[in-house]
């Protein structure tokens, strides 16, 4: 078997999901690629094999041969420089190949995820009314008008930050919150003790720090909307972001919907720092806090302090505030996730790289740096990483969701040996349905369903889902017909 063969029957194993397209290209090359460049453009990038056809969970090879391959890589790459078809023109001449599979020839097109600059990726000259797509599970999917005005303003971001827009007709008596003032500037004031900005007036510190600036356009001086987003009452919030809501729930007991909740009830003034503020202590006392002296002094901080606190910046400082969704974060005995609005500006192996950050609200990260929240030099990853591992805990999960845009991290309260024992479920999860019992669910639904698909479906990691696969069958739950090509689950008993 040639390395082409082994390739192509590797991704027939998976199936189609989200990073995987087959498609028949027998009666000519499909309209439908172009949906799925734009979808894979516009999401986490993925594989387009034209050629191979599914039916019934298995596929068969087109049987194309190589003259109408050549005009079908031919049609592609004028069809891709031209604006009238597609936007913009996402591969390079490594990313096209094709190969011979049963004496058939199949072309794979490896579509990256487009630059954030360059969405959204889009089919004629016209975004909008159905012309841009994004992948879900289920393949791709048109984006609304509004889906389309978030890569738009996005794209922007390094020209034309929406944190840095001016309100020129906000006040700081009248709309941002003199306590969340006063209670900044201490912390800058034990940060910085002999700074000059202390000297200044508030209007004159705001100033410094990026709460106040001048329109570029108008020439007039207001309050940014990152400064009324930190410092904002939230009547004042409310008129620059309608949608605006924060939200932390502990969950620490089966059945119960919630043990303590952070929200704007009216009993506090729920600008950003202010939730800040009020969630990052509940969250710390998840955390293990080791007797521990340097000198004489007692230390009670420990990395994982630094993760949680960068975890909770990352949330509050890349959120897209202005969009009809909530940040929420949830603490449950062993896991706390963090779930923030729009989606990401880099991919997941960038985010994990470090070095590389986009940040949709750069004045509201500068604000929280100066007072030492908040990770400058890069996305912050390796900060929570290092933190998280010095527990012996997982490596963080990182999720992005679609319909409506959202961004999930998941950091595990546990070691990586129970977690994976669990399959990465928490106890309240075991309280309620089993991850187990979730599993045999989606495969009496699917027999087909690999791991990947699972995964998606109910919440948790790949290879947590391979763990449970290996348990069941141990057990006698489920067994395996077939190989891995083309086989399939049996549920035998639940």
């Amino acid at each position: 078997m040639t390395d082409f063969e082994t390739y192509i029957l590797k991704l027939c194993s998976k199936k189609e999901g989200c990073a995987i397209e087959f498609k028949s290209a027998k009666g000519g090359f499909p309209q439908s690629f172009w949906e799925s460049y734009s979808a894979f453009g516009n999401s986490d990038g993925g594989i387009i094999v034209l050629g191979v056809k599914e039916k019934n969970h298995k596929f068969y090879p087109d049987g194309l041969d190589e003259k109408t391959v050549s005009s079908y890589k031919k049609a592609f790459w004028d069809l891709s420089h031209n604006k009238n078809k597609v936007s913009v023109s996402l591969l390079s001449e490594s990313d096209v190949f094709d190969g011979i599979i049963d004496g058939k020839s199949v072309i794979v097109f490896r579509v990256p995820r487009a630059p954030y600059s360059s969405r959204p990726v889009y089919l004629t000259l016209n975004p909008f009314g159905g012309n841009t797509f994004k992948r879900n599970h289920e393949g791709d999917y048109q984006c609304t008008d509004e889906e389309v005005r978030q890569m738009f303003i996005d794209a922007q971001i390094e020209i034309s930050p929406y944190d840095g827009h001016v309100i020129d007709y906000f006040s700081i008596v009248d709309n941002l919150s003199a306590d969340s003032i006063s209670r900044y500037r201490s912390m800058f004031e034990e940060r910085h003790p002999n700074h000059p900005w202390l000297k200044l007036s508030n209007e004159g510190f705001l100033t410094k720090i990026g709460a106040i600036d001048i329109d570029p356009s108008t020439k007039k001086k207001g309050i940014t909307f990152a400064g009324v987003m930190m410092f904002g009452t939230e009547q004042s919030i409310l008129h620059v972001a309608p949608y605006y809501f924060v939200d932390y729930r502990e969950k620490m007991f089966p059945g119960k919907r919630w043990t303590d909740r952070v929200w704007p009830d009216g009993n506090w003034e729920s600008n950003l720092f202010e939730f800040y503020y009020r969630v990052y202590p509940k969250l710390a006392q998840a955390l293990p806090v080791p007797f521990k002296l340097e000198g004489d002094a007692r230390v009670d901080e420990t990395p994982a302090h630094e993760s949680l606190r960068e975890a909770l910046c990352n949330t509050l400082v890349h959120a897209a505030l202005y969009k009809n969704e909530s940040i929420v974060i949830e603490r449950y005995p062993e896991m706390i996730k963090f779930t923030n609005p729009g989606s990401m500006l880099i991919s997941v192996d960038e985010y994990f790289a470090g070095g590389r950050s986009v940040c949709r609200n750069p004045k509201i990260q500068r604000i929280f740096a100066l007072i030492g929240r908040g990770e400058r030099a890069g996305s912050g990853a390796d900060t929570i990483a290092y933190g998280w591992s010095e527990n012996h805990w997982p490596k963080p999960i990182i999720k992005e969701l679609v319909q409506p845009d959202r961004v999930e991290l998941t950091l595990l309260l546990t070691s990586a040996e129970k977690s994976a024992e669990t399959g990465g479920e928490t106890s309240v999860e075991r309280g309620a349905e089993k991850t187990s019992e979730k599993i045999l669910k989606v495969l009496k639904n699917n027999k087909f369903a690999t791991a990947k698909e699972v995964a998606a479906q109910i919440g948790i990691s790949e290879s947590g889902v391979e763990k449970q696969f290996a348990r069941l069958k141990k057990s006698g739950k489920i067994k395996r017909e077939g190989g891995d090509f083309g086989g399939h689950w049996v549920v035998i008993s639940e």
